[in-house]
Protein backbone atom coordinates (compact mmCIF):
# COMPACT_ATOMS: atom_id res chain seq x y z
CA UNK A 1 0.00 0.00 0.00
CA UNK A 2 1.25 3.59 -0.58
CA UNK A 3 1.99 5.99 1.80
CA UNK A 4 0.77 9.46 2.01
CA UNK A 5 1.72 12.55 3.79
CA UNK A 6 -1.69 14.36 3.19
CA UNK A 7 -4.26 11.77 3.47
CA UNK A 8 -5.10 8.67 5.49
CA UNK A 9 -5.99 5.55 3.45
CA UNK A 10 -7.97 2.56 5.87
CA UNK A 11 -9.81 -0.14 5.09
CA UNK A 12 -12.72 -1.29 6.98
CA UNK A 13 -15.58 -3.15 6.32
CA UNK A 14 -15.47 -3.19 2.55
CA UNK A 15 -15.51 0.35 2.70
CA UNK A 16 -12.11 2.28 2.12
CA UNK A 17 -11.91 5.62 4.47
CA UNK A 18 -10.13 8.28 2.63
CA UNK A 19 -9.51 11.28 5.27
CA UNK A 20 -7.94 14.52 4.03
CA UNK A 21 -5.15 15.04 6.83
CA UNK A 22 -4.50 18.66 7.18
CA UNK A 23 -6.18 19.50 10.04
CA UNK A 24 -4.19 22.92 10.64
CA UNK A 25 -5.09 23.75 7.26
CA UNK A 26 -8.82 23.09 7.48
CA UNK A 27 -7.99 20.15 5.11
CA UNK A 28 -6.94 22.96 2.00
CA UNK A 29 -6.48 21.94 -0.83
CA UNK A 30 -2.58 22.02 -2.86
CA UNK A 31 -0.93 20.28 -5.50
CA UNK A 32 0.13 17.24 -3.09
CA UNK A 33 -3.40 16.16 -1.81
CA UNK A 34 -5.22 16.75 -4.86
CA UNK A 35 -2.43 14.05 -6.25
CA UNK A 36 -2.62 11.62 -3.37
CA UNK A 37 -6.61 11.72 -3.44
CA UNK A 38 -6.43 10.77 -7.01
CA UNK A 39 -4.11 7.87 -6.32
CA UNK A 40 -6.27 6.31 -3.06
CA UNK A 41 -9.15 6.55 -5.32
CA UNK A 42 -7.63 4.42 -8.19
CA UNK A 43 -6.24 2.31 -4.95
CA UNK A 44 -9.53 1.76 -3.70
CA UNK A 45 -10.75 0.69 -7.64
CA UNK A 46 -8.24 -1.69 -7.92
CA UNK A 47 -9.07 -3.56 -4.14
CA UNK A 48 -11.59 -6.24 -4.43
CA UNK A 49 -12.23 -5.74 -0.75
CA UNK A 50 -13.45 -2.46 -1.31
CA UNK A 51 -17.57 -1.37 -2.35
CA UNK A 52 -17.55 1.92 -1.18
CA UNK A 53 -14.99 5.16 -0.90
CA UNK A 54 -15.79 7.18 2.21
CA UNK A 55 -14.12 10.89 1.80
CA UNK A 56 -14.00 12.37 4.86
CA UNK A 57 -11.81 15.48 6.47
CA UNK A 58 -9.85 15.46 9.86
CA UNK A 59 -10.12 17.95 12.66
CA UNK A 60 -12.66 20.67 12.43
CA UNK A 61 -13.67 21.28 8.59
CA UNK A 62 -14.02 18.97 5.44
CA UNK A 63 -11.76 21.30 3.69
CA UNK A 64 -11.63 24.84 3.26
CA UNK A 65 -10.63 24.84 -0.16
CA UNK A 66 -7.90 26.22 -2.23
CA UNK A 67 -4.88 26.02 0.37
CA UNK A 68 -3.18 29.84 0.60
CA UNK A 69 -0.14 28.86 -0.51
CA UNK A 70 -1.78 27.46 -3.71
CA UNK A 71 -3.81 30.66 -4.23
CA UNK A 72 -0.43 32.87 -4.14
CA UNK A 73 1.39 30.47 -6.01
CA UNK A 74 -1.70 30.74 -8.92
CA UNK A 75 -1.48 34.60 -9.34
CA UNK A 76 2.18 34.42 -9.74
CA UNK A 77 1.59 31.43 -11.89
CA UNK A 78 1.52 31.75 -16.27
CA UNK A 79 -1.03 30.68 -18.15
CA UNK A 80 0.30 27.38 -18.72
CA UNK A 81 0.89 26.89 -15.27
CA UNK A 82 -2.29 27.45 -13.80
CA UNK A 83 -3.63 25.44 -16.84
CA UNK A 84 -1.91 22.24 -15.24
CA UNK A 85 -3.16 23.03 -12.14
CA UNK A 86 -6.43 22.94 -12.92
CA UNK A 87 -6.47 19.87 -15.24
CA UNK A 88 -5.16 18.46 -12.26
CA UNK A 89 -8.25 19.53 -9.64
CA UNK A 90 -10.26 18.45 -13.06
CA UNK A 91 -8.90 15.05 -13.54
CA UNK A 92 -9.46 14.19 -10.03
CA UNK A 93 -13.13 15.10 -10.53
CA UNK A 94 -13.42 12.87 -13.76
CA UNK A 95 -11.25 9.87 -12.04
CA UNK A 96 -14.32 10.26 -9.45
CA UNK A 97 -17.37 10.63 -11.75
CA UNK A 98 -15.24 6.88 -13.68
CA UNK A 99 -15.18 4.93 -10.51
CA UNK A 100 -17.16 2.31 -11.22
CA UNK A 101 -17.64 2.16 -6.87
CA UNK A 102 -19.80 4.47 -5.31
CA UNK A 103 -17.91 7.38 -3.50
CA UNK A 104 -19.41 8.96 -0.41
CA UNK A 105 -18.61 12.46 0.96
CA UNK A 106 -19.08 12.57 4.73
CA UNK A 107 -18.97 16.28 5.66
CA UNK A 108 -19.12 18.05 9.23
CA UNK A 109 -17.80 21.47 9.53
CA UNK A 110 -17.08 23.43 6.56
CA UNK A 111 -17.12 22.65 3.16
CA UNK A 112 -15.82 25.70 1.55
CA UNK A 113 -15.29 26.56 -2.56
CA UNK A 114 -13.24 23.39 -3.89
CA UNK A 115 -14.41 22.02 -0.88
CA UNK A 116 -17.82 22.27 -1.53
CA UNK A 117 -16.84 21.12 -5.14
CA UNK A 118 -14.91 17.68 -3.84
CA UNK A 119 -18.08 17.32 -2.04
CA UNK A 120 -20.55 17.27 -5.21
CA UNK A 121 -18.31 15.82 -6.86
CA UNK A 122 -19.30 12.45 -4.94
CA UNK A 123 -22.19 10.30 -5.72
CA UNK A 124 -23.75 10.66 -2.36
CA UNK A 125 -23.32 13.08 0.89
CA UNK A 126 -24.05 13.01 4.24
CA UNK A 127 -23.55 15.88 6.16
CA UNK A 128 -23.57 16.62 9.91
CA UNK A 129 -26.31 18.76 10.79
CA UNK A 130 -23.62 21.72 11.56
CA UNK A 131 -22.23 21.44 8.43
CA UNK A 132 -21.74 24.30 5.88
CA UNK A 133 -20.98 24.45 2.31
CA UNK A 134 -20.09 27.78 0.52
CA UNK A 135 -18.56 28.63 -2.73
CA UNK A 136 -16.51 31.60 -1.99
CA UNK A 137 -14.85 32.03 -5.20
CA UNK A 138 -17.16 35.30 -6.30
CA UNK A 139 -15.75 36.93 -2.48
CA UNK A 140 -12.37 36.93 -3.68
CA UNK A 141 -13.14 38.09 -7.54
CA UNK A 142 -12.72 34.39 -8.99
CA UNK A 143 -15.39 32.06 -10.63
CA UNK A 144 -16.18 28.35 -9.44
CA UNK A 145 -15.36 27.08 -12.94
CA UNK A 146 -14.05 23.63 -12.65
CA UNK A 147 -17.23 22.50 -9.87
CA UNK A 148 -20.04 24.65 -12.11
CA UNK A 149 -20.56 21.96 -14.23
CA UNK A 150 -21.25 19.67 -11.09
CA UNK A 151 -23.49 22.30 -9.17
CA UNK A 152 -25.09 22.45 -12.46
CA UNK A 153 -25.61 19.32 -12.16
CA UNK A 154 -26.70 18.82 -8.47
CA UNK A 155 -29.29 22.01 -8.90
CA UNK A 156 -31.41 23.54 -11.06
CA UNK A 157 -30.70 26.66 -12.74
CA UNK A 158 -31.32 29.04 -10.47
CA UNK A 159 -30.41 27.66 -7.29
CA UNK A 160 -27.25 26.53 -8.82
CA UNK A 161 -26.82 30.63 -10.21
CA UNK A 162 -27.38 31.87 -6.21
CA UNK A 163 -25.22 29.65 -4.60
CA UNK A 164 -22.32 30.20 -7.31
CA UNK A 165 -22.55 33.47 -7.93
CA UNK A 166 -23.23 35.18 -4.59
CA UNK A 167 -21.20 33.08 -2.07
CA UNK A 168 -24.08 32.64 -0.20
CA UNK A 169 -23.23 30.03 2.55
CA UNK A 170 -26.12 27.74 3.49
CA UNK A 171 -26.41 25.02 6.43
CA UNK A 172 -27.29 21.22 5.68
CA UNK A 173 -30.43 21.36 5.94
CA UNK A 174 -30.77 23.82 3.61
CA UNK A 175 -28.31 21.64 1.34
CA UNK A 176 -30.59 18.93 1.74
CA UNK A 177 -33.85 20.68 1.35
CA UNK A 178 -32.40 21.26 -2.33
CA UNK A 179 -30.91 18.18 -2.79
CA UNK A 180 -27.24 19.01 -2.58
CA UNK A 181 -26.89 16.31 -0.40
CA UNK A 182 -28.62 12.96 -0.01
CA UNK A 183 -28.80 13.47 3.88
CA UNK A 184 -28.48 15.21 7.78
CA UNK A 185 -27.16 13.30 10.69
CA UNK A 186 -27.07 14.75 14.41
CA UNK A 187 -23.20 15.57 15.27
CA UNK A 188 -23.42 12.92 18.34
CA UNK A 189 -24.28 10.20 16.13
CA UNK A 190 -22.93 11.27 12.71
CA UNK A 191 -19.30 8.96 12.78
CA UNK A 192 -21.51 6.02 13.72
CA UNK A 193 -24.07 7.11 10.88
CA UNK A 194 -21.48 7.92 8.61
CA UNK A 195 -20.59 4.11 9.26
CA UNK A 196 -23.93 2.43 8.99
CA UNK A 197 -24.64 4.53 6.05
CA UNK A 198 -21.45 2.92 3.91
CA UNK A 199 -22.33 -0.47 5.57
CA UNK A 200 -26.05 -0.67 3.82
CA UNK A 201 -24.27 0.56 0.40
CA UNK A 202 -21.96 -2.11 0.83
CA UNK A 203 -24.29 -4.86 1.06
CA UNK A 204 -25.72 -4.08 -2.50
CA UNK A 205 -24.95 -5.13 -5.63
CA UNK A 206 -21.25 -4.37 -7.04
CA UNK A 207 -22.30 -4.80 -10.27
CA UNK A 208 -25.81 -3.38 -9.94
CA UNK A 209 -24.31 0.14 -8.61
CA UNK A 210 -21.19 0.11 -10.93
CA UNK A 211 -23.82 -0.12 -13.96
CA UNK A 212 -26.01 2.39 -12.22
CA UNK A 213 -23.50 5.03 -12.34
CA UNK A 214 -22.03 4.22 -15.45
CA UNK A 215 -25.61 5.13 -17.11
CA UNK A 216 -26.78 8.09 -14.83
CA UNK A 217 -23.64 9.81 -15.61
CA UNK A 218 -23.91 8.82 -19.30
CA UNK A 219 -27.10 10.45 -20.11
CA UNK A 220 -26.03 14.14 -18.91
CA UNK A 221 -25.06 14.57 -22.30
CA UNK A 222 -28.02 12.70 -24.09
CA UNK A 223 -31.47 13.55 -25.70
CA UNK A 224 -34.19 11.74 -24.19
CA UNK A 225 -34.28 8.82 -27.18
CA UNK A 226 -30.40 8.26 -26.42
CA UNK A 227 -31.17 8.04 -22.94
CA UNK A 228 -33.75 5.42 -23.40
CA UNK A 229 -31.88 3.28 -25.82
CA UNK A 230 -28.92 3.65 -23.39
CA UNK A 231 -31.21 2.02 -20.81
CA UNK A 232 -32.32 -0.88 -23.17
CA UNK A 233 -28.87 -1.45 -23.44
CA UNK A 234 -27.94 -1.77 -19.97
CA UNK A 235 -30.83 -3.38 -19.60
CA UNK A 236 -29.49 -6.11 -21.49
CA UNK A 237 -26.29 -6.06 -20.11
CA UNK A 238 -27.34 -5.99 -16.46
CA UNK A 239 -29.34 -9.13 -16.82
CA UNK A 240 -26.51 -11.59 -18.15
CA UNK A 241 -24.57 -10.58 -14.67
CA UNK A 242 -24.07 -13.66 -12.00
CA UNK A 243 -25.44 -11.15 -9.42
CA UNK A 244 -28.67 -10.40 -11.60
CA UNK A 245 -29.34 -14.14 -12.20
CA UNK A 246 -28.01 -15.28 -8.82
CA UNK A 247 -30.93 -13.23 -7.14
CA UNK A 248 -33.62 -14.16 -9.87
CA UNK A 249 -33.14 -17.87 -8.88
CA UNK A 250 -33.33 -17.28 -5.35
CA UNK A 251 -35.92 -15.41 -5.89
CA UNK A 252 -37.60 -18.25 -7.97
CA UNK A 253 -36.88 -21.13 -5.64
CA UNK A 254 -39.42 -19.34 -3.49
CA UNK A 255 -42.24 -19.30 -5.29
Amino acid sequence: MAEYTDIIYEIKDNAAFITLNRPEKRNALNDLIIAELRDAIIAAEADDRVRVVILRGAGKDFCAGADLAQLEKSAQASVLENLEGASRMAELFLTMRRLKKPVIAAVHGRALAGGAGLASACDMVIAARSASFCYTEVKIGFVPAIVMSIARRNLGEKRAFEILATGKTFSAEEAAAIGFINRVSDDADFAAEVEKYAAEISQLSASALMLTKYLLYQIDSMNFEQAIRAGVDLNIIARQTPDCQNSIRKFLSKE
